[in-house]
């Protein structure tokens, strides 16, 4: 049975978890999408990148987007 928005507010002002009531399935963070890049690196540098992807527990894919971050954040 759907929660009419008066039933809604009524929880959440309660305090209430209205999180059932919600269909998160949709839910985007603007500026937040994902955007396919493709870069080309030289043999030396993917070896170096999967040494400490591996050494910290991560993917390649994780290990470059969490430097690239740092480095964005520190420059910004």
């Amino acid at each position: 049975m759907k929660t009419t928005t008066s039933e809604f507010e009524k929880k959440f002002d309660t305090g209430e978890s209205v999180m059932d009531d919600l269909d998160l399935s949709k839910v985007r963070r603007p500026g937040e999408e994902q955007k396919r890049v493709n870069v080309d690196f030289p043999a030396w540098m993917i070896a170096a990148l999967d040494r400490e992807a591996k050494r910290v527990g991560v993917t390649r894919q994780s290990i470059i987007k969490m430097w690239l971050a740092e480095h964005l954040q520190t420059t910004q």
